[in-house]
């Protein structure tokens, strides 16, 4: 594997846990983008939300994507809002392979936890719709394919390795 893999989608599609898996199955490292951030600024998301807002987020959330992508190959879980800057799709879609990871947005809705997403405050069905409304076009502007979370987590993961996108992505 010699670019990154990124996963993109609403916050709950499942990247983390795809990212996870993807990484053990392909033998590439796993970076987690809202981890990496939290490391890297020694502080919570939540926390960071409160101190900057979104907008302080997202630099701190580009700042972090330029250093992942000038790292070695990985398999990255983005942040559900990583597409709303355009600089963010350029720089993935510029470094690797986006993948969109679709799932049915009340399945997402119902297992989101509001209390850890900052950006769920309110109503979270209707925040969650409102999002999705906002990001969808950007999901799939950003992507290289886009594939269907559906499954259960081994069984997408085995569906999606499989993909000739990610066969050639680990014979380059």
């Amino acid at each position: 594997m010699r670019k990154p893999l990124f996963l993109v989608g609403m916050m709950g599609c499942g990247k983390s846990t795809m990212g996870r898996l993807l990484a053990g199955r392909l033998n590439a490292p796993f970076v987690d983008l809202d981890e990496e951030i939290v490391r890297f600024e020694g502080r919570s998301i939540p926390e960071i939300f409160a101190d900057a807002g979104d907008a302080g987020f997202r630099v701190l959330e580009t700042a972090a994507l330029r250093r992942v992508c000038a790292d070695s190959p990985c398999v990255v879980a983005t942040g559900g809002g990583i597409v709303t800057r355009e600089e963010n799709i350029a720089l993935m879609r510029e470094a690797g392979l986006v993948v969109f990871l679709c799932r049915p947005l009340e399945d997402i809705i119902a297992q989101v936890r509001q209390d850890t997403r900052p950006n769920l405050a309110g109503d979270k069905a209707e925040r969650m719709h409102t999002l999705y409304a906002q990001r969808e076009a950007l999901y799939r502007r950003a992507a290289h394919l886009c594939f269907d979370n559906t499954p259960p987590a081994a069984q997408s993961a085995r569906q999606l390795a499989a993909q000739p996108e990610i066969r050639a992505l680990m014979a380059e």
